[in-house]
Formats: structure tokens, sequence, C-alpha cells
């Protein structure tokens, strides 16, 4: 949460400013990669080694980075990184699978959707004092003693976890993983490096990119998400949506603000703030309603993700009123609590033995692309379009759009 902060005082230190994207990148391409990786040794072999060597990844990649003298070994770190989160993010899936009953589920995930929000809210303004006072290699160095307490505390959890049943049905291993979970990684990644350049080489990568990931998708994927399939197609499908709209306006909202209104960083944030708190408080409450059908809190959610992301057609153009930024984000913070948590579960819900790594990969993944090809999208609007004032309401537009698609699809993540 804190390296975007810092990345400009470390790219002045030891590198270049045309290098300024690929820290984030390499941490993409990693984390994709892991992702798929992870999700299949988990359905195969458990998550007792994932959550403690993940953790353990990610600590070696604060120190490495932390220690960089050169733009390689910081990358190397980053890899690190990124393969540590990659397999934690799905290792955690299985494990609730695997501990906790269907009732207790929707608590859990209100409590790991919140979890994020004090790194949200914290992470950039701490990262930018440690940076200013300190030095930017403490931004990762810092961390460090945090992983120790993570790992004291996963390992008598993990032995307390019993292996996998040797007797329960594993889904038969898919021919071509690595080789599409490269792909992927590929892919990704250079519509993340994508988003964040503009005019025709970046438009070309994000073309190249389209090409690797096609049929990287075909095995990473359940059969049947890009027509909206029953049940756990649309089930990830979902979570590209919910991601790809929430995010890609969190990316833009600062510019909006800033560029267009002319209000400072410090005021342009407030709304990422409030709509975490509002993703918080939303987590929380689904979470003490365990019999709502989570079909329909889905559904909610995207309604209300829809109307927050609406909203900012009031606010984006130069003629736009850039207060009504806060309440709407507010609504659209509240469906992503009800929607993620409840996509979550139903991720759960229908998936069978051996297949919780599966699912729960495809959907990181579709919560991946879809940001990085939503936020290349809005970068490439503001390189046709000119200024934030011309090009944001269209992306505003398309993503209010996708939001409604999210909304009419819920009713199917349900089996037939």
């Amino acid at each position: 949460m804190g390296v975007g902060t810092a990345m400009p005082a470390l790219v002045a230190d030891i590198g270049a400013v045309s290098l300024y994207a690929w820290p984030f990148v390499a941490f993409m391409a990693a984390a994709v990669f892991a992702t798929v990786l992870g999700g299949r040794w988990c359905d195969r072999a458990g998550p007792r080694i994932p959550l403690v060597g993940a953790p353990l990844l990610f600590g070696i990649g604060l120190v490495v980075a932390g220690t960089a003298a050169g733009m390689p070994q910081l990358l190397l770190g980053r890899v690190l990184q990124g393969l540590g989160a990659g397999t934690q993010a799905v290792a955690v899936y299985v494990l609730v699978a695997a501990v906790y009953p269907e009732r207790a589920r929707p608590a859990v995930f209100g409590l790991i959707s919140s979890a994020w929000v004090l790194p949200a809210l914290l992470g950039p303004p701490v990262s930018g004092l440690v940076t200013e006072t300190v030095s930017w290699h403490w931004v990762f160095l810092g961390l460090v003693p945090f992983v120790v307490l993570a790992v004291g505390l996963v390992v008598p959890a993990v032995r307390r976890l019993g292996p996998p049943d040797a007797h329960r049905e594993v889904a038969p291993p898919r021919r071509g993983l690595v080789a599409a979970a490269l792909g992927a990684a590929v892919g990704v990644a250079a519509l993340s490096w994508a988003s964040q350049q503009r005019g025709v080489v970046a438009a070309v990568v994000a073309g190249v990119a389209i090409v690797v990931l096609a049929p990287a998708l075909v095995r990473l994927f359940p059969r049947g998400v890009f027509r909206a399939g029953r049940g756990i197609p649309t089930v990830v499908l979902s979570r590209g949506l919910l991601a790809g709209v929430f995010f890609t306006v969190n990316a833009y909202l600062p510019l909006m603000l800033n560029g267009t209104h002319g209000w400072s960083l410090a005021m342009a944030g407030l709304p990422l703030i409030v709509g975490s708190l509002g993703w918080s408080a939303a987590s929380a409450w689904q979470g003490r309603h365990p019999d709502l059908p989570r079909a329909l809190l889905l559904r909610i959610g995207f309604c209300a993700l829809a109307v927050g992301t609406a909203g900012m057609l009031l606010v984006a153009p130069g003629w736009g009123v850039p207060w009504l930024a806060l309440p709407f984000w507010v609504v659209a913070g509240l469906g992503m609590g009800i929607g993620f948590s409840s996509m979550s579960f139903l991720l759960l819900q229908q998936s069978g033995a051996g297949q919780v790594g599966f699912h729960s990969s495809a959907a990181q993944i579709a919560d991946q692309l879809t940001t990085a090809a939503m936020i290349g999208a809005g970068g490439a609007l503001l390189a046709l379009l000119g200024t934030p004032a011309a090009a944001l309401p269209v992306l505003v537009a398309l993503l209010t759009a996708l939001a409604v698609t999210g909304a009419v699809v819920a009713a199917r993540t349900t089996p037939a």
C-alpha cells in the first residue's frame, strides 16, 4: 500500500523516470504466476506450506528490495514479494473452505475485506513520512518485523490443520498450466505497464498483451466465464467486474479532483478514505446476516457500485461538483463491502473438493486483468482526448455500464 508513495524518491535514487513502472509490473507479473501455481498446489496438497512459505517469501523480498543499491536488485525483491502475495491470496481462500462451516464464512470474509482498510489508510502517509525523514529503504525493511509476527501467528495454527483427505476427489491436472500461468503473467504485466504509459508504443504493447492472454485464459478460467455461464463462471466474472470498476475509479479519482478541480492531493485522497470505510462497514454488516441470499446481496452490491460510479459523471467534467465525490464514493464502498464478500462466499459454496484453489486463482486473475485493462483504457482516453475533464467522463460512463452488467448477471451466480 505504501510503495507508490515512496516510488518517486526510490526511482530518483537508484533508477530513472523511464523505469518508474517496472517495480509495479514485476510485482504484478510474479503475483499472477504465483496465483495460478499456488492455487493448484493448495488443491493437491492443502494450504499448510503456502500459508507459511508465502509470508516468508514476501519477507525475503522486503529485505532484498530494502537493501537494493540498483534497479536489478529492487526488481528481484519485487518479484519475490509478488510470488509471496499471489500465493497467500489463494491459500487464504483454501484455508477458509477447509476450516470454517458455511454459515460462518460471511463473517470471515467480512473480516478479510476489512483487513486491508487500515493499511489503505495508514500505508501511504506513513510511507511518505518514512521516505522523507529516514529513507525509502525503510518502507520495505520496516515491514520485516510484521512478517516475523505473521509467521509466528500462522505456524501454530497450521500445525493443527490436518493434511488433505487422501480419499477426496481432486480435479484432474490441467495441461499446459505452467505455460498458461507464464502467458497470463506476461499479459497482465504488459497491460499494467501500458496503463502507465502514453502513445503508440503503449497501445501496441496492450494489443500484444491481449493476444498473449487469450489462449492463457482458456486454460486458467472455468469454461463459460465470457458468456456468463451459470454458477462458478459468473462468480469469477463478477470478481473481475467488481474489482475493475472500483479500483479503476479509485486510480483516477485523485486526478479527477486535482487535475480538473484544483484540489490538493491530500484533499483529493479523501474519497478513497471514505470509500474504504464504507467497504469495511458493509463487510461487517453482511457478516452479521449469514442467512441472507448471497446472490441477491451481490446484485445489491453491484447496484450500489453502479450508483456510486455514475455519480462521478457529476464530478468528472469541468462543470462538475467535486464534493459530490465524497457521498457517491461512500455508496460505491458500501456496494463493494456487500458484493465482494458475497462473491467470495458463492465461490467457496460452489467449489468442490480440490477445486477451491483453481477457482480462487481464476477469480484473482479476473480481478487483476480487468483492473489493468480498465486503467489502461483510461490512459488511452487521456492520450486521445488530452485532458482529464474530457477523458474521465467517458471512462466513468464505460465503468458504469460494466457495473450495470454485473447487476444484470448477478442472478446467474447460482447454479441452474
